[in-house]
């Protein structure tokens, strides 16, 4: 089918476009950087000294500044859930480039290690250049102590040479554990390295303030190259001959402003006068500029979240639901969240530093405070935490008793926090896509359409759930036979098109009863047949622009993502969202 190239810029075409001008602009901040140092008068004995060493380092470090600066920004997930939530942003395209944030901040983070594989490969160079060009002639820009020595003692003797060392070091650690592998396989691993990235600024900060680099002050005194007759060291230059009969024997006195120059050699452009040695001097650590604001407002930003979540929440009850899967129910004075929010828990008791995100599968509401989470007991974490909840293997399908609620461990809650889920409930129709544990967000939709649904614009709502054992459907089949015959109390059973579908065959025979009979026509064995599906939803829903989200497997996702793009005859635009934590 031929691509739409509307549907594609709204939805892959953005990312393509973004990522291009992204590289452009920091490859336009290396060249001009360059550029800057190569022709540079102020920078001329440096660049005599150290060569094209001095122009990739100070080029790639303003892109590393400018990186560092705003690697941070996309972390500040108030902020961003504050300009979601407020509508401050009326545009729907520009609040889906706030869901793009993890790979805005995972783009950043490519490029400083890019960059700062460039930026210490140039660094080496100027170390050895520093000592094998060591300059007695203009002692201040050298940062040797004499010719010939170690440059290794460069390295590891200064300040800039000994923190730069470190933080590649702490560079390393960030980069490798940030691998996917890494991130499934031990998540505590990535946890615990990514928060190195304080120590890295820290040592950033101190990196730039030792002025290592020089640039001259005195251009209009002392150009570069010019000739200076009260210079003692004249013997190694070609003195023009008119110099000669006004000065044979070459005094050390202050050259007469009043003696006239010989016009010749003040028309010729090979050499001028100077009266001064040149004057040198470190730059101002421009580095400090780039970072402080996002680093302070980093900063506030986490003393807010820590003073807004140092209060423990009132855990209601803990469920256990089939399939390792635990529902925890709690309330917290003032916490005011919206459907397809997430927010993340902190257990001192499972671990001091690690926290993780849960979507939210019921928010509260103005009659009642109660908000919820499902966890899927994969990890240490999920682990712990369950065997802290749960006092009693026995007790895995019951509310624990009120008497034993004093006994759960401290729970603090960080957030809400937005995601792109939010939207759902902003198109006139939505196509919602759960594989397994991924119904969570789309949880606290339907919640929140139990409640009331004709405030919202959503008027139809395609609800797919994949799943590979049928117990797994029991998680939230009372939400959906609730929501299910309120519908049809209210002569909407158009609203909402429920679709269950069960991947595996084994232990059919245990199908949903009596209770839940308004499923069982739902249920369905096998996959999706998504472009039929996608089809079929064209056709139902004509020149609209439908909202396809999805949270599960990156197999369905790509293939949803994929559909999206793809035109049709009748005219439906699909723009497509998927879930990802910040």
């Amino acid at each position: 089918m031929a691509l739409s190239w509307r549907s594609w810029l709204a939805n892959e075409g953005s990312k393509h476009l973004f990522l291009f001008f992204w590289l452009s602009l920091n490859v336009w901040f290396f060249w001009k950087t360059f550029l800057l140092y190569y022709q540079g008068l102020q920078y001329y004995y440096l660049h005599q000294m150290l060569g094209l060493g001095l122009c990739v380092s100070r080029a790639s470090a303003s892109v590393l500044n400018l990186n560092c600066c705003l690697v941070l920004l996309p972390m500040c997930r108030v902020i961003l859930a504050f300009l979601r939530g407020s509508q401050r942003v009326a545009s729907k395209k520009t609040r889906r480039l706030l869901d793009k944030s993890k790979t805005f901040h995972v783009t950043c983070g490519v490029t400083i290690c890019i960059f700062s594989v460039l930026h210490v490969a140039a660094h080496l160079v100027n170390a050895l250049n520093f000592s094998e060009n060591y300059n007695e002639e203009f002692l201040a820009l050298n940062a040797a102590n004499y010719r010939g020595e170690d440059p290794r003692k460069i390295l590891f003797a200064t300040v800039p040479g000994l923190t730069g060392v470190i933080m590649v070091l702490v560079l390393f650690l960030m980069c490798t554990a940030s691998t996917y592998a890494i991130r499934v396989s031990n998540y505590d691993i990535f946890w615990y390295t990514h928060n190195l990235f304080f120590v890295f600024y820290m040592l950033l900060m101190l990196h730039v303030s030792g002025g290592v680099l020089k640039y001259q002050t005195n251009l209009e005194e002392h150009p570069p190259g010019c000739f200076n007759p009260n210079k003692t060291l004249r013997q190694n230059l070609t003195i023009p001959k008119a110099f000669e009969e006004l000065f044979p024997d070459y005094t050390t006195e202050p050259f007469p402003e009043d003696l006239p120059v010989p016009e010749p050699f003040v028309q010729n452009n090979f050499m001028r006068i100077c009266s001064e040695e040149p004057k040198f001097q470190s730059h101002f650590p421009e580095t400090w500029f780039w970072i402080s604001g996002p680093l302070c407002l980093y900063c506030v930003e986490r003393l807010y979240r820590y003073i807004r979540s140092n209060k423990p929440v009132t855990i209601i009850s803990v469920i256990s639901h089939p399939s390792n899967v635990l529902e925890v129910r709690m309330v917290k004075d003032d916490f005011e969240a919206r459907p397809g929010q997430y927010v993340i828990l902190h257990c001192p008791r499972v671990s001091a530093l690690e926290s993780h995100p849960f979507t939210l599968t019921m928010c509260p509401t103005d009659t009642k405070a109660t908000f919820g989470v499902h966890l899927k007991i994969v990890g240490d974490w999920t682990e712990r935490f369950r065997d802290l909840l749960l006092l009693h293997s026995n007790q895995d399908t019951e509310i624990l008793p009120i008497f034993q609620q004093r006994r759960y461990p401290k729970l603090y809650v960080d957030g809400p926090f937005g995601s792109p889920f939010e939207e759902a409930l902003n198109y006139e129709v939505s196509l919602c896509v759960a594989g397994g544990i991924g119904v969570t967000p789309f949880a606290s939709i339907l919640n929140t359409l139990l409640d009331g649904w004709k405030c919202y614009k959503l008027r139809r709502l395609y609800f797919i759930w994949v799943c590979r054992d049928i117990e797994s459907f029991r998680w939230f089949a009372d939400l959906l036979c609730m929501l299910h015959n309120k519908l049809w109390q209210e002569n909407r059973p158009d609203y909402i098109n429920i679709q269950l579908y069960l991947s595996q065959t084994d232990g059919i025979q245990k199908i949903i009863g009596e209770k839940y009979q308004a499923l069982n026509s739902r249920l369905l064995i096998g996959r999706p047949q998504w472009k039929l599906l996608f089809d079929d939803i064209a056709k139902c829903n004509r020149r609209k622009t439908i909202g396809v989200f999805c949270c599960g497997p990156n197999k369905i996702s790509k293939i949803l993502h994929k559909l999206s793009n793809n035109s049709n005859s009748y005219g439906t635009r699909f723009e497509y969202n998927k879930e990802s934590f910040s």
